[in-house]
């Protein structure tokens, strides 16, 4: 049996198909530009789906694939009529324009009952239930007209099958879905404004929903970092995964959603194995801040030379200090506000050292988030872009102090994917199955003994400066 996963994150897809031992058949990416304007991040949902069957008839010249799953980014909505029909473009999860919802909604609920119906510990502009607020308020004819309220898995799912269907994994940060019951949350519904009706049947990650019209057996999938955790083997308590793509994510495995900590700001997400939880870290910009720079600053330089102009350069950049917030920062600072920054530059700073002041910036924020999540995570399988990369690798080993491992399949979404579809056709019996038999790991990055303690402090401090200063700039 051939089994297609497809990854689609917030600037690029990847679809990768394999046959039931894990062996890769082929696979296929398409990258694609967000539609930025007056302060909105949007992107025409119907273009989510020629990009996917693009990739799809590319990979289905050379293999037929027999069922498949999909991961998306998570808190991308997409409204239709009654027919399925887009009624605006979609509102991608970076696009904080809710603010004044989000700040309703905590003034209707707070914040420790939303946590402990959702999980998650903070109402924010980008959560769908913010966003759906917003279209109400300030586009009442569109949500007139919004008959169904997708998530961009649902929507890609509703394309190739015709089903209105999702799963919990992918609902968990919409805050109208209880994730103690697995089901939706009517009292948010009925302050939103919508009905169950509105909204998609649920079902299981890895649960058969229908078929393509070519007799592909479609399945439920699951959050992209939830997907990438299933393709790196994380499904135990206390396993850790690090993916840095566009973004940088952390999934740390729990068998219960743990107690309301007025201080916290983990969010809990469903599991796709029952009765398992997600503890996710996230911060909106890792891989993409390296993109931008390369892309903006340094267009004739590969990231493979990158790495090279920044290995030669000593840790801590001789002084320099990147802030990675392109797109605001989340944990452990909620401030969507929060802006890039590079401190410190003189003249004798080139190429070098600015790349590498983003990469030792990632790896600054996963040491934030492992001290804020505590100890018992000494081993974490790192995956996305970010780990083809041996430089960044050993960064991040020598500024956490922790022991990394790399996947021999690096596309782990799409392998996660692809384990979902394969239990919803019936290769395997179950997740745990398929990745006993699919699942290996590569390489291991140790510590090195390089210093990043006054690098590392340094970060801190200006972040702590910044993200804290009330002189205006970011209020």
């Amino acid at each position: 049996m051939n089994l297609l996963g497809i990854d689609v994150g917030t600037t690029s897809l990847k679809a990768a198909a394999f046959d039931s031992n894990g062996k890769l058949l082929a696979s296929a990416t398409v990258d694609y530009t967000l539609i930025t304007e007056n302060g909105f991040i949007e992107f025409e949902p119907d273009e989510y789906v020629n990009i996917c069957r693009q990739a799809m008839d590319e990979i289905q010249k050379t293999v037929k694939i027999d069922a498949l799953a999909i991961d998306t980014q998570g808190e991308t909505m997409i409204l239709t009529d009654e027919n399925g029909t887009p009624v605006r473009r979609a509102i991608v999860w970076l696009d904080n324009r809710a603010e004044a919802e989000a700040k309703a909604i905590e003034e209707k609920f707070g914040p420790k009952l939303v946590y402990e119906v959702t999980g998650q510990p903070e109402i924010t502009a980008g959560w769908p239930a913010s966003k759906l607020l917003w279209v109400k308020n300030n586009e009442p004819e569109i949500f007139s007209k919004t008959k169904k309220v997708f998530m961009l898995e649902d929507y890609l799912i509703y394309k190739l099958s015709g089903e209105f269907a999702s799963e919990g994994t992918v609902q968990s940060s919409t805050i109208y879905f209880d994730i103690n019951t697995g089901d939706w949350w009517d009292e948010m519904l009925d302050f939103i404004g919508i009905t169950r009706e509105n909204l998609p049947r649920l079902v299981k990650s890895g649960q058969r929903i229908g078929i393509t019209p070519d007799g592909i057996t479609v399945s439920g999938g699951a959050l992209d970092q939830i997907a990438g955790a299933i393709g790196a083997g994380i499904v135990h308590d206390n396993e850790m995964s690090e993916m840095t793509g566009t973004i940088m994510a952390i999934c740390a495995v729990t068998d219960k959603l743990p107690p309301f900590n007025p201080e916290s700001k983990v969010p809990c997400h469903y599991h796709a194995i029952d009765g398992k939880y997600c503890l996710l870290l996230w911060s909106p910009t890792a891989g993409m801040a390296l993109k931008w720079y390369r892309n903006t600053f340094c267009p004739d330089v590969s990231f493979r030379e990158l790495d090279q102009l920044a290995e030669a350069v000593a840790p801590g950049c001789e002084g320099l200090t990147m802030l990675p917030y392109l797109c605001g920062s989340t944990i452990p600072n909620y401030n969507p506000s929060a802006q890039g920054v590079f401190f410190g530059m003189t003249l004798a700073h080139g190429r070098g050292h600015f790349a590498r002041s983003i990469l030792e910036s990632v790896a600054f924020m996963l040491r934030n988030d492992l001290e804020y999540l505590g100890d018992g995570y000494d081993t974490i399988k790192i995956m996305g872009g970010g780990a083809m990369s041996p430089l960044w690798c050993k960064i991040k080993a020598d500024v956490t102090g922790k022991t990394l491992t790399t996947l021999k399949n690096t596309e782990t979404a799409c392998l996660g994917s692809a384990i979902l579809a394969g239990v919803g056709a019936g290769a395997f019996s179950s997740i745990e199955e398929a990745i006993d038999k699919l699942v290996e790991t590569d390489l291991v990055y140790i510590p090195s003994g390089d210093d990043y303690t006054e690098a590392y402090e340094r970060f801190n401090k200006l972040d702590d400066r910044l993200n804290n200063w009330k002189g205006g700039l970011w209020q």
